[in-house]
């Protein structure tokens, strides 16, 4: 242990501690008991290569996954068939970051009942673009007017639960429990994540739900009377009234209606307060997580962008990990931390006033439907800018993406049986964390007091591309939802993946590849399937079965098979490879290929722009897109998002659909031309289907330069 950090809204100490050898102390994970274990003796296993655009993951008691997509899809993984299947496909409203976000389990799924919690936006009424105004865009909000432009925006992200029947959601059980507003048509921070504790309480975090590209990466609090309100977070963050920019914490009843809990941050009944919120001022607290044991929640707040700090406005951008084990107030849009406020500036004359108090923050909104004089800033115990922190050296430098982890609980009896995969006790009471933009795990220890002790690697060999979600199964595994590098769509690192502990001198599990030569036409479909690339590191021997139509039973043991479906439908393709040698013989993998008999899939295509084309932002980028398909296309279906790519991440701007059209290019606020900027286009068409066949789709994309 090297040091602890005690803070206070008032003041940060920070103090160097000696080690103490020794056994960790219960439940802190802080000094460990012996080195830690070479990344050798951990393997990742793919679970899932074709994830959609993954957001969430949840196990379940019997080691099933479920895993959303954006585009309102959930999946369902199964272990012992190693098949992936389509558990539910929620029908969702998809404008910039919003659709379908967080799924969790009940804490008494399994035993008293088969509950599943998803997070979603649903479509309601909210305008979307016509493709037959190509030059308007009725789908984004405007950027200035009255209440009555605004109003036809005003939406809900909703947290709704769904029995599990077998392998599918069942939608008609859905049990609505709480809406928390959106501002729709425009961008971002919806946030979205479920936990629960050891009393039954559900916690939810939510994202500010504002725009953050017009306030040069600091602040975003502009409260000119015409602009839209999704530009000012003190209506939401700083808002005692409403529920965005929070932890949540409520219990949910058995008719799905829910009650709140004691100990929330305002009393039930204070005026001017919501009692549902734990915790107040967070921007988007995408990723949260709870020690059952302790009930402390962890919380990754991500942070603006602004590269350098500007006295007249505020610091640079920060990103923060806290434990929150009594209700408090981070913050935001204020302070990024009780020792980093932002300075107050008037967006109508473009003057900077004072700095904000983050010992007495008021929050004089007029967007503000709460209490004006709010609780004081609590110190995050992690936080970290772009470059290298003087406190936290460990977290390094690049982009900023904090995720809160799950705490690992060791428990001896998942270390039992023919080929265990479950992590060490070195592990145990060790808390992770994990970078989306740095593509790193990290394990945090407390000391006995609860304060930060020491950071150290984990698995660092391990690739984990842009970790999405993390969290340890009923089998001890580590499991792994990864986005990989890209926007907003499947991306080719995508997946699904599981980090077993085998052991120094542990057997590996195989890792299978399936291809085919093609995966879709018409029947008779002949598929010459392939296993080139399979491999197991110790070169054992392997057993090769691939069951063609997903029902169970082996249907060729060949490497290298061909089949031929002669009946439209849709076909999951699996291989499954099992290890025949080495001590823990035995282990299996599998990967699938999708098929689909009776439709083709359409080709889509940029006429205009071009890939690597120059443009400036702010220019108006017409756009012409070429669809190719078996059936008619219907132009109405094609859609072209732009996003303003930064780095390996993306800030999705607008939305607009047709064949053809205009888009108006923008600039987040904060960026500059040396700020390795691109403009992003991606065009995305979905058939129809039809006769029992699934909607296939096409996408392209094109990267344009800026210059200027």
């Amino acid at each position: 242990m090297r040091r602890a950090v005690g803070m206070t809204a008032g003041a940060l100490v920070a103090s160097v501690l000696v080690a103490t050898p020794g056994a960790a102390a219960p439940g802190t994970g802080g000094t460990p008991a012996s080195e830690p274990p070479p990344d050798s003796a951990f393997q990742k296993v793919t679970l899932n290569d074709s994830p959609g655009e993954p957001m969430d993951l949840a196990v379940l008691p019997d080691g099933r996954v479920l895993h959303t997509t954006r585009f309102g899809e959930v999946w369902l993984h199964d272990p012992d068939t190693r098949l992936n299947t389509l558990a539910a496909e929620l029908d969702v409203y998809e404008h910039d970051e919003e659709g379908l976000q967080s799924v969790a389990v009940d804490p008494g799924f399994g035993t008293d009942n088969q509950w599943v919690y998803l997070y979603y936006s649903p479509p309601l009424d909210t305008p979307v673009d016509d493709p037959s105004t190509p030059d308007v865009n009725e789908g984004d909000a405007p950027l200035f007017g009255d209440p009555a432009d605004f109003e036809p925006f005003e939406g809900v992200i909703r947290l709704s639960r769904f029995e599990l029947d077998g392998d599918e959601l069942d939608l008609a059980s859905e049990q609505e429990i709480i809406d928390v507003p959106v501002d729709r048509g425009i961008c971002c921070h919806v946030g979205g994540d479920i936990v629960f504790d050891d009393a039954g309480n559900l916690y939810l975090g939510t994202g500010d739900d504002t725009n953050p590209f017009e306030s040069d990466g600091f602040t975003p609090i502009d409260e000119r009377p015409d602009r839209n309100p999704a530009f000012d977070a003190q209506r939401t963050s700083a808002n005692t009234n409403d529920l965005r920019g929070k932890v949540l914490r409520i219990t949910v009843q058995d008719d799905g209606t829910y009650t709140v809990p004691d100990g929330n941050l305002f009393e039930p009944g204070t005026e001017g307060t919501r009692p549902e919120i734990y915790a107040m001022g967070l921007r988007n607290p995408f990723r949260i997580e709870i020690d059952p044991g302790t009930g402390d929640v962890y919380v990754g707040d991500y942070s603006p962008d602004a590269d350098t700090a500007d006295p007249e406005r505020g610091p640079a951008g920060v990103g923060k990990w806290t434990v929150v084990r009594e209700p408090a107030n981070y913050g935001w849009p204020y302070c990024a931390t009780a020792e980093l406020p932002y300075v107050d500036y008037d967006f109508a004359t473009e003057a900077s006033g004072e700095p904000f108090d983050c010992a007495a923050p008021v929050n004089e909104s007029p967007h503000n439907t709460g209490l004006t004089e709010l609780p004081a800033v609590t110190q995050p115990d992690v936080w970290y800018s772009y470059g290298q922190s003087a406190e936290f050296p460990e977290l390094g430098t690049g982009g900023i993406g904090p995720m809160a982890g799950p705490v690992y609980d060791f428990d001896p009896r998942t270390t039992r049986g023919r080929a265990p995969v479950a992590w060490p006790e070195y592990y145990d009471g060790v808390r992770l964390f994990y970078e989306w933009t740095r593509d790193y795990i990290k394990g945090f220890r407390l000391d006995d007091a609860g304060r930060l002790a020491s950071i150290e690697d984990v698995v660092s060999s391990v690739v984990t591309d842009n970790p999405m979600d993390m969290e340890f199964g009923p089998d001890g595994a580590l499991y792994v939802l990864e986005y990989g590098d890209g926007f907003f769509a499947e991306n080719p690192e995508a997946q699904l993946a599981r980090i077993d502990y085998i052991g120094t001198d542990g057997n590996h599990t195989p890792v299978p590849v399936a291809t085919a030569d093609v995966t879709n036409g018409e029947a008779p479909l002949t598929v010459q399937f392939s296993s080139e690339g399979t491999a197991d590191a110790d070169g054992d021997r392997m057993r090769y079965e691939w069951d063609f139509d997903a029902d169970g039973r082996v249907d060729s043991r060949l490497r290298n098979p061909s089949f031929t479906y002669e009946e439209n439908g849709l076909y999951r393709a699996t291989l499954k490879v099992t290890d025949l040698g080495g001590p823990h013989r035995g282990k299996t993998a599998s990967a699938e290929v999708e098929i689909v008999v009776g439709n083709v899939a359409p080709v889509v295509e940029f006429v205009t722009p071009s890939d690597g084309d120059t443009f400036s932002f702010g220019d108006v980028v017409a756009f012409e897109v070429r669809v190719t398909d078996d059936q008619p296309v219907d132009c109405s279906r094609v859609q072209v998002t732009y996003i303003v790519g930064h780095d390996d991440h993306g800030h999705p701007q607008t939305t607009a659909a047709g064949c053809t059209g205009t888009i108006q290019t923008t600039l987040p606020g904060g960026h500059g031309p040396g700020d390795n900027l691109r403009g992003v286009f991606n065009a995305a068409y979905t058939d129809p289907g039809g006769d029992g066949l699934p909607p296939l789709s096409g996408s392209a994309e094109v990267v344009l330069e800026p210059v200027g």
